[in-house]
């Protein structure tokens, strides 16, 4: 695990000096404290002559053979370099094929396989490695760079190309250190970012700096930047797919899916320095814990967070699966205030970023870096295998979609009109009012309102009459419906659990993973997301996963000598914080200091009488607006940051935000081990 930097120009476009590449891998020094490395092909054998240059940055974690993995690294000749960040899982497998035919290994670790692979594959590597990655290759015979991000986008990879000059890195700060990149904030992403509180892939917050979307690559040749997707989940019907789910027994398939999952959580286990797994206490960490137990044959350490509010501590749950495990189980009490969270929280996301849960994942990570260098995780078992409650929703609703348009219109109307309302983000009548809010739609319009931050008509009332002309025609909405076209012939749960894969899951809970944890130096794996395991997910028939009431099906009847039986029939809590709460209390004024500052609202990205209104419903308990307030107060912190001045090399103080009273406080807690040690 690691931050890569790079650049590539020719004669007539901006060259990237050694200050300035400098500065770009120290802007990402917290992905790799361990070493730092750069190169420029100038400087290689014949570089000189040539009207293409590069220039490779990186900064190591060190996790595989600790003394021998310097980067940038080649292959034998010099002539293919890498810089990596992530895990090739199968490396030595990849290893024994390369060294069969004929390849010279310097080292022992995972990124060298990258180079000689590409001598073989060129950019078709990609399909042979096992793992999540984001690396760059420099083809210094063929003026080539070629660019890849893993199947699942685990791994994040910016980049901006204009005028003959393409950079790159795993962060965007990293790249905003070259002088004269833009800052100018996109209008369509800032919809976006309100739509689902993160921007989604391809696009980012700054007009010309691009995400690579996951499963693909890019490669750059003769100032051409082409751009392929090399993988896909196989949710899409085929006959092959038919003739599966026809054909295998329901033992069949939980015999494939223990194997492929403990084959998943036994590659991730590879790791030259201590490993340990976040046990929240939930039916997918409480699994990957078990299997990591079962293959170690000394008790894992496993990790979870707690909170004082009830609603939102999942120790007791932690405590049963590590004592079920016969885990070394570390638990952390936190209490933690958003002030306190949010300068580090900013800086580190480049973007803004709106899933408030980034808050215990930072705190957690940096809990779990002082004991562990690498953790597993159970993410990706919610989407792979229908756990989300809002899949209850779409099921429901799908039901209804029988009924004449006009008689949805009518029920949703009066219903959704008779329940009272609740200032409780969780409580039952909410979730049915929202449910019936939206019933009349066409099913993946409503779907969006479910799990969108900020509907149509709200974002059209936030808006000033400027940004809204600004936008035009623009329909946020498009990366979410388009992406049901992936998956056109299945159910409408699974069509549903296939967007989620391609939209939330990289965008944000990926997201916020990779960036938590990097930013302590952490490495997090997540068995769950081995394409094999996804692949094996994609094809299984719904009625495998899901019933009403009930979602992880195969999950929890495949791996119940795992998972207590509390556990197996607990509802999904999620991780979450009061943010409801604060903004009651303690946080109530920093929101009217930040929101409705002149500073604020001369942005013309929101209306005075709106945030008002919204704060003063939120305050008063008539309503909970605590996700839509928390959005907003990321966006104008991180306008704050990255637009208002040169963006820093490391966290800001509250003051450098313009928040002048800390009115909250962060302390992190470690408990005593409660099985185990």
């Amino acid at each position: 695990m690691c931050g890569i930097a790079g650049a590539v120009w020719n004669r007539s476009s901006g060259a990237v000096d050694r200050s300035t590449l400098g500065q770009m891998i120290a802007a990402i020094q917290h992905r790799g404290p361990d070493d730092y490395g750069m190169l420029f092909s100038q400087e290689l054998p014949g570089g000189n002559e040539s009207a293409v240059q590069c220039a490779l940055g990186h900064r190591r974690l060190s996790i595989i053979d600790l003394g021998g993995g310097h980067q940038p690294l080649s292959n034998e000749d010099g002539t293919v370099w890498t810089v990596f960040n992530g895990e090739i899982y199968n490396y030595r497998e990849l290893r024994e094929e390369l060294l069969q035919r004929g390849h010279r290994f310097q080292t022992s670790t995972d990124t060298e396989v990258i180079v000689h692979l590409y001598e073989e594959l060129g950019a078709r590597c990609v399909e042979r490695m096992r793992g999540m990655f984001a690396f760059a290759v420099w083809d210094q015979k063929h003026r080539r760079l070629l660019l890849a991000r893993d199947r699942m986008g685990q791994k994040p990879l910016y980049y901006r190309h204009d005028n003959g000059q393409l950079l790159f890195a795993s962060e965007m700060k990293a790249i905003l250190q070259v002088p004269g990149v833009s800052r100018e904030i996109d209008p369509k992403a800032v919809d976006l970012f309100l739509t689902y509180q993160y921007v989604p892939h391809p696009d980012s917050i700054l007009k010309g700096m691009r995400k690579l979307p996951p499963g693909h690559v890019a490669v750059l040749e003769n100032d051409h930047l082409s751009l392929q997707r090399y993988w896909t989940a196989p949710y899409a019907e085929t006959t092959e797919v038919q003739n599966e789910r026809s054909m295998w027994s329901v033992k069949k398939w939980q015999s494939e899916l223990r194997e492929t999952l403990t084959e998943a959580v036994r590659l991730r286990m590879r790791s030259d320095v201590p490993i340990g797994a976040f046990l929240s206490g939930g039916v997918d960490s409480t699994i990957i814990s078990g299997l990591m137990q079962s293959l170690s044959p000394h008790p894992i350490h496993t990790f979870s967070m707690g909170f004082p509010q009830a609603e939102y501590d999942e120790r007791s749950f932690a405590r049963l699966a590590a004592a079920h495990l016969k885990t070394d189980h570390h638990e952390f009490m936190v209490e933690p205030s958003a002030l306190a969270s949010l300068p580090s929280l900013i800086w580190h996301f480049d973007e803004p970023f709106g899933d408030s849960s980034a808050i215990p994942t930072m705190a957690l990570s940096e809990a779990t870096r002082q004991i562990v260098k690498v953790a597993l995780s159970g993410d990706g078992g919610d989407e792979l295998f229908a756990g989300y409650m809002r899949y209850q929703a779409v099921g429901l609703a799908g039901r209804t979609d029988r009924f004449p348009g006009w008689m949805k219109s009518i029920l949703g109307w009066n219903c959704w009109q008779r329940i009272p309302t609740s200032t409780r983000q969780r409580a039952p009548g909410r979730r049915i009012k929202r449910f019936l809010q939206a019933i009349s739609q066409t099913p993946e319009r409503r779907y969006l309102r479910w799990i969108g931050i900020f509907d149509d008509e709200s974002r059209q009332d936030l808006y000033p009459a400027p940004f809204r002309q600004e936008l035009g025609d623009f329909d946020s909405s498009r990366f979410v419906v388009d992406a049901y076209q992936a998956c056109p012939d299945r159910d409408f749960v699974t069509r549903t659990t296939c967007v989620d894969t391609l939209t939330y899951l990289p965008c944000d809970i990926l997201t916020k993973v990779d960036i938590a944890s990097m930013a302590y130096a952490l490495e997090a794996r997540s068995p769950f997301l081995d394409h094999r395991v996804v692949e094996l997910a994609a094809r299984m028939p719904i009625e495998l996963k899901f019933a009403p009431g009930r979602g992880k099906k195969i999950l929890i009847e495949t791996f119940a000598d795992l998972i207590p039986p509390a556990i197996q029939n607990r509802k999904k809590m999620g991780f979450g914080v009061p943010i409801d709460h604060w903004f009651r209390k303690e946080l109530t004024g920093m929101l009217r200091q930040v929101l409705l500052s002149d500073r604020c609202l001369s942005r013309g990205l929101m209306r005075r009488e709106f945030l008002e209104g919204l704060i003063r419903e939120h305050v008063s308990g008539h309503w909970d607006h605590a996700y839509r307030l928390w959005n907003l107060l990321c966006l104008e912190c991180w306008c704050r940051v990255y637009v208002d001045g040169p963006p820093p090399l490391s966290p800001p103080s509250l003051s450098d935000l313009g928040i002048i009273e800390a009115t909250g406080s962060n302390t992190l807690k470690r408990a005593v081990a409660t099985s185990g040690s």
